[in-house]
């Protein structure tokens, strides 16, 4: 018996991957987060599956599920959205597995931020101006620690990619702005993946005021970096004729053939 934990992706219920989707179909037991998965999904299970919404349940009533299947020797799918690896309650569960020996893997999924990334068509490196990508979270009611602070971040100029942050984006604005100047790019882009999907192009000056009009205050993701306003950048070398390796050799062929 094994638990599958299983990244959802983002909203679009075809952004999950074929083996993710393959468990959903399969799993006699399918617990998957209700207020933020996809119910296309979950429509994937078979017809006789036990299927727990845990929306309304606490982590005891979530392993409670998990050692009711063992008992009975039944796989359980566990879905949750965007990746497990970014905010997911994936440590907590899995800590409770061990403890109770219980199998458990975990299959990847598309973050947010990846899908927020495609909506705006955007890379979020660029050759010589920015090779980094940092993925956190304004403090709020869950605090960060003070080493991770969005000012210290933010001297880095790498792309800040903010989680769980909007309804505290007038703080993000406040705390970003000891370091970067008023005119410094920020995109935000709500829902991403789905078909309401909603994406503000702004600045760091204006991007509080403009959220605020258009009412987003969840499942939003801001993206402050200064990509979004550079046009003009080297290119990289990855198809550069006079680099090379491994994964590109050059084909010679012989002229007379």
């Amino acid at each position: 018996m094994t638990v599958y934990f299983i990244g959802a992706g983002p909203g679009d219920p075809d952004l999950i991957t074929v083996k993710g989707a393959k468990l959903v179909e399969s799993c006699p037991v399918v617990l998957y987060a209700g207020s933020l998965v996809p119910k296309a999904v979950i429509e994937r299970a078979h017809p006789d599956a036990q299927v727990f919404d845990s929306a309304s349940m606490d982590l005891d009533e979530i392993t409670k599920v998990y050692t009711d299947a063992h008992k009975k020797g039944q796989d359980v799918a566990r879905v949750q959205t965007g990746d497990l690896s970014i905010y997911s309650s994936l440590a907590e569960q899995t800590r409770r597995l061990n403890e109770l020996g219980i199998d458990w893997k975990v299959i990847p999924g598309v973050s947010s931020f990846q899908a927020s990334a495609a909506a705006l068509g955007q890379e979020l490196t660029l050759p010589e101006e920015c090779q980094t990508i940092i993925l956190s979270r304004a403090s709020g009611r869950t605090p960060v620690p003070e080493k991770e602070n969005l000012k210290s971040l933010a001297q880095h100029e790498a792309t800040l990619c903010l989680f769980l942050s909007a309804t505290l984006i007038r703080k993000v604005v406040r705390e970003l702005s000891e370091v970067y100047p008023p005119h410094w790019p920020v995109c935000v882009v709500e829902k991403a993946s789905h078909p309401e999907q909603r994406i503000i192009r702004s600045t760091l000056e204006n991007i509080a005021h403009e959220m605020h009009k258009a009412n987003i205050r969840s499942t939003a993701m801001i993206i402050v970096s200064k990509v979004f306003a550079i046009d003009d950048f080297v290119d990289s070398k990855l198809y550069d004729p006079t680099f090379s390796h491994a994964c590109r050799k050059a084909k010679v062929v012989d002229s007379s053939d």
